[in-house]
């Protein structure tokens, strides 16, 4: 019984020297190479290391490129998408502006129409007036003449006639 476990101690034990053996060499080892170590290694690591950070950022440029790109199109596409409402609107305002041009001119001509037929229509009623004035003294005329009440033979400068004086003084009025 004794042979296994002491076989098993040594083989523990060997197992912990050659450990211990592995790191001591391992430790004066890199003392050794570190002294040894040629310049141009570390130059290489540096500039591996500067690389990888290059990268690194060049990848977020590139993404930020590519993301001002899309911004770009989208800017263009609305620029275009606006140029072409603008044509839109200014052929629409040319179109209104032709329109407005030909209801001015129409407005013109129709108050030049309105302006005559006024004119027209107030000749028309001074016309009118004035037959109405006519109309009205010839009425008047007429009444006073079947009446009696206007005698022209009893004006100065008439001479009456027989009957005339028979018949007796009139009243005669005034013309004023």
């Amino acid at each position: 019984m004794e042979t296994p476990q002491t076989l098993l101690i040594m083989t523990i034990g060997a197992f912990v020297l050659g450990w211990a053996v592995a790191k001591v060499s391992n430790y004066f080892g890199n003392r050794l190479t570190a002294k040894e170590r040629d310049p141009r290694d570390d130059r290489i690591r540096a500039l591996e290391a500067e690389l990888r950070i290059a990268r690194t950022e060049g990848e977020k440029h590139k993404e930020a490129a590519e993301t001002r790109d899309k911004e770009i199109e989208d800017v263009t596409r609305q620029l275009d998408d606006a140029g072409i409402h603008l044509q839109k609107q200014e052929e629409l305002i040319q179109t209104l502006k032709a329109d407005l041009k030909d209801s001015v001119k129409k407005t013109r001509e129709l108050r030049g129409e309105l302006q005559d037929r006024a004119a027209e229509n107030l000749k028309s009623e001074v016309k009118l007036r004035e037959v109405e004035t006519e109309l009205s003294v010839a009425q008047a005329s007429t009444d006073m003449l079947a009446t009696g009440v206007l005698d022209y033979s009893m004006a100065p400068g008439v001479e009456a006639t027989e009957e005339e004086e028979e018949e007796g003084p009139r009243i005669q009025r005034s013309h004023s």
